[in-house]
């Protein structure tokens, strides 16, 4: 059985998610190969589109929400469906020769843009053999255009979304509502909080967590002062990712702070450092949250990139499992109303438990097994 995995560096979600289903498919001997989808087609074009989405959600967020709004608004414009197919025909040439030599069992798209080129693949009949496909949604909603895709199956965060999927067309029997896939040392037994303090050779006491994402964005220096007003004694590790402006910020920033602040580059510890804390606050990014339900670390959520984060926010707030920090809601305020709330921390571990979806690369991985299966028994209905 051979696994295609088709994925685009837009930061790091979308390749984690595919590694994750990968790892397990590995494990269980299957033959799979990972391919970011434009850096095949062009080297230029992959840097380009990774940049411009970096820049634009950075340093023009609102411009970038307005752009997807946009896309959502009109997925049944004409124009722009011409437009969308035009393009994905173009980029689906060099496509072509890798897939028909590879010859998949299966194709798993952790972005709709490969996706599209797929459809536009099997619109041209330029494959010469059959295959199933399967997308991976990595966030709490359905982004545009996954419904002109054509593929068989739609993996989604919850079975909360299932209305909004068939809203769009989808058919209730292609919805996998299996969770966003994350790192299995998400799902691994955790550590006490001792013992990851320990770990990371930080102080034994109540701490808090801040991510910016694979991308390091966001107002974090004036959230880090917010947290700084609390009067309660607890230490910060501040995860900047590969936003080195943002480290250098920070580094100057916790030489001025009543409460220690540990400022991180981009780490492989993130496991740890959740087991470590107290309360995670991050940005509502699709992935991020995923291994945050998977540990069970009360949430408070910091301002969304516009567009598909800011719908993260709305389905995860909306489901109580996490609050949010706004203008009107300072970090300290929403920190100590959460810290000092059992109830309402009891409350938000039970939805977690519910909503978190520890197995969610072993279900697909399991899945895409039985697709192999069901497609031997077809061939061999008599087999034993």
């Amino acid at each position: 059985m051979r696994v295609l995995f088709l994925s685009v560096t837009a930061g790091q979600g979308h390749n984690s998610t595919a590694r994750a289903v990968m790892s397990y498919l590995l494990d269980q001997g299957v033959e799979c190969t990972m391919l970011d989808t434009f850096r095949y087609i062009n080297r230029v074009l992959s840097h380009s589109i990774d940049r411009g989405y970096v820049n634009m959600t950075r340093f023009t967020p609102e411009m970038w929400g307005k752009i997807y709004d946009a896309m959502d608004e009109a997925e049944d414009s004409k124009n722009l469906n011409t437009i969308n197919t035009l393009i994905s025909t173009l980029l689906s040439k060099k496509m072509i020769t890798f897939i028909q030599h590879y010859r998949p069992d299966v194709v798993v798209c952790s972005h709709v843009f490969p996706a599209l080129i797929l459809n536009a693949l099997k619109r041209q009949n330029a494959l010469d053999f059959n295959f199933k496909s399967i997308g991976i949604v990595t966030d709490f909603t359905i982004h545009p255009f996954w419904e002109k895709t054509g593929l068989d199956y739609f993996v989604t965060a919850s079975e909360m979304l299932e209305y909004l999927l068939t809203k769009k067309g989808i058919g209730r029997e292609q919805i996998l509502p299996f969770g966003i896939p994350v790192h299995p040392k998400f799902s691994a037994q955790p550590l006490s909080k001792a013992e990851a303090r320990k770990a990371l050779d930080i102080a034994d006491k109540r701490t808090f967590l801040m991510m910016g994402g694979s991308m390091g964005f966001g107002n974090a220096v004036d959230v880090l002062k917010e947290l700084d007003e609390l009067e309660e004694d607890f230490q910060i590790l501040m995860v900047c990712g590969s936003n080195k402006r943002l480290l250098s910020r920070v580094l100057k920033l916790s030489t001025t702070t009543r409460h220690t602040i540990l400022p991180y580059g981009f780490t492989d510890q993130v496991e740890v450092m959740m087991d470590a804390s107290d309360i995670l606050l991050t940005k509502p990014g699709g992935l991020t949250t995923s291994e945050a339900l998977c540990k069970g670390i009360p949430m408070v959520l910091l301002e969304p990139i516009p567009g598909l984060e800011d719908r993260n926010l709305i389905f995860l707030t909306n489901m109580g499992l996490a609050v949010r920090i706004s203008e009107r809601a300072p970090a300290d305020e929403v920190v100590a109303q959460l810290l000092f709330n059992e109830m309402r921390l009891g409350m938000m571990r039970y939805a977690q438990q519910q909503f978190g979806k520890r197995d969610a690369a072993r279900r697909l991985g399991e899945f895409i097994l039985g697709l192999e299966k069901s497609r031997e028994e077809a061939k061999f209905p008599f087999a034993d």
